[in-house]
C-alpha cells in the first residue's frame, strides 16, 4: 500500500519508543499496534505486520540478555518450546474467533500485573539463582509457557509484563533473571506466530521492516539499560508502564 513518507517516519519513531519499552518492561505492541491500525491496515494484517517488528525487537533483547548469561536456553527449554506451540495455536484461533472480548478482560488483568509488581517488592529474590530442577518446575514451565505463548500468538501486547511477573512468582527468581527468560520465551512465540501470519498472507512487509528499523534501535538501547541499572531501573518504569496500558486499554475497550 502506497503511503506519504511522513507515515514511515512516524512508525519508525514509533518502534523506538515501543522497542525501548518492550524490551525494559514490555507491552510495546500496545504501541505499535494502534499506529498499524492509523495506518490503515485491517485488524488481522496490523497483528500480523506488527509480528515482524515484535520478532526483530525481541531477538534483539533476548541476544542482549543472552550474553549477559541472564538466559538459559538450556535450562528453560520447556518453556520456549510449550511457548512455541501455544503460539501457534493462539495465532490460528485469532483468525477464526472475535477478539472483542479478550480487549475488554486485558485491562484487568494488565492492571493486576501492576498491583502484584507492587506488594510482591519486598518479596524479591536477590542474586542471579536459578531454581532447583524437578518435576513441579517442569509442570510449571509446561503451563505458563503454553497459556501466556497462546495469548502472544493471538494477540501479543502485555505478553512481556504477564510473563515477567508469572517468571518471578513461579520460579523465584530476581527481576533481571525474570526478564531475561521473559524475552527468550517472547521471542520464541514471536517467531512462530510470524510464520503463521505469513502462511496466512496477513502480513505487510514494507509497513512491518519500517516499524523494525526503530524498534530494534530502542529494544537494545532498553535491554542495555535494564541490565545496566538493574531493578532500581526496571521496576518504576515497569509499573508505571502496565498502569498506562490497563487505562489505555479500558477507555479503548470500555468507552
Amino acid at each position: 500500500m502506497a503511503l506519504d513518507f511522513s507515515v514511515y517516519f512516524l512508525l519508525a519513531l514509533t518502534g523506538l519508543l515501543a522497542g525501548f519499552l518492550d524490551a525494559v518492561a514490555g507491552g510495546g505492541g500496545l504501541v505499535t499496534i494502534p499506529a498499524l491500525l492509523s495506518a490503515g491496515l485491517p485488524p488481522h494484517m496490523a497483528l500480523g505486520t506488527n509480528k515482524v517488528a515484535a520478532s526483530l525487537s525481541s531477538l534483539t533483547s533476548a541476544l542482549t540478555f543472552y550474553r549477559q548469561r541472564l538466559l538459559q536456553p538450556g535450562f528453560w527449554w520447556r518453556a520456549l518450546l510449550a511457548a512455541a506451540v501455544g503460539a501457534l495455536v493462539g495465532t490460528l484461533l485469532i483468525n477464526q474467533i472475535n477478539a472483542l472480548w479478550l480487549e475488554k478482560l486485558l485491562p484487568l488483568l494488565i492492571f493486576g500485573v501492576a498491583i502484584y509488581t507492587i506488594v510482591n517488592r519486598r518479596r524479591e529474590h536477590q542474586g542471579n539463582q536459578l531454581p532447583r530442577p524437578g518435576q513441579q518446575l517442569h509442570r510449571r514451565q509446561w503451563w505458563q509457557g503454553g497459556l501466556l505463548g497462546a495469548y502472544d500468538g493471538a494477540f501479543g501486547p502485555g505478553a512481556g509484563a504477564f510473563l515477567i511477573v508469572s517468571s518471578m512468582a513461579l520460579y523465584r527468581l530476581n527481576l533481571l533473571l525474570a526478564s531475561g527468560l521473559a524475552k527468550g520465551m517472547v521471542l520464541t512465540s514471536n517467531l512462530v506466530s510470524l510464520l503463521t501470519f505469513i502462511a496466512l498472507g496477513q502480513v505487510d512487509w514494507i509497513l512491518g521492516l519500517t516499524l523494525s528499523v526503530g524498534i530494534m534501535a530502542g529494544s537494545f538501547i532498553g535491554a542495555r539499560s535494564a541490565i545496566r541499572f538493574g531493578a532500581g531501573f526496571i521496576r518504576p518504569i515497569f509499573v508505571v508502564m502496565v498502569l498506562a496500558l490497563s487505562l489505555k486499554l479500558a477507555w479503548q475497550a470500555w468507552f
